[in-house]
């Protein structure tokens, strides 16, 4: 054996082993969304057709090709609502924890301000989405599954405040 030969072999054997060890840490699922408004403060909220209750723009971010939760949270609104549109700041972050799923870390973004012409424009992604709406801030509980309501309500809250980004856990905020 040459020495480039032992060189090889000792890296390789230190990237399996680093690779072993990576997939023996914890595993976390990852989620992105924005919240958009239209002029009168109203939240768009949409029906999807996989699940009941409604929903923000957004999804699970593909960590594994590198995307960032902001760039998931743009990439996602063009999917469904065909808007391309800069993502504002970071408004929430909610740690929730469910039996059966790993960990599930979502992230909340300032979406904007829809004005009438992007609005008239929204194109739904007919594969996920059934409908969309414009909800009073106060009426998205009657839309929203319990789990969302509180992140929507603390990122309507912190828009509305001008209060840094909400940590939250399962919902609730984190230093409570």
């Amino acid at each position: 054996m040459t020495t480039t030969d032992s060189t090889t072999d000792s890296t390789s054997a230190a990237a399996d082993s680093y690779a072993a060890y990576i997939a023996s840490l914890p595993r976390v699922l990852a989620g992105s969304a924005a919240l958009f408004r239209d002029a009168s403060g109203r939240i768009l909220l949409l029906e999807p057709n996989y699940r009941e209750g409604w929903a923000l723009p957004g999804g699970t971010i593909e960590s594994d090709e590198g995307e960032t939760p902001r760039a998931a949270a743009r990439r996602e609104t063009a999917e469904e609502i065909g808007l391309d549109v800069p993502i504002g700041r970071l408004l929430v972050v909610d740690w929730s924890l469910d039996v059966g799923r790993p960990p599930f870390v979502s992230y909340v973004y300032d979406g904007g301000v829809l004005d009438e012409a992007q609005l008239a424009a929204i194109e739904l992604q007919e594969a996920e989405l059934l409908s969309w709406k414009l909800v009073e801030p106060a009426e998205v509980g009657a839309y929203l599954p319990a789990w969302l309501q509180s992140r929507v309500e603390e990122a309507h809250r912190v828009l509305e405040s001008g209060a840094g980004t909400a940590e939250l856990e399962n919902g609730r905020p984190a230093l409570a």
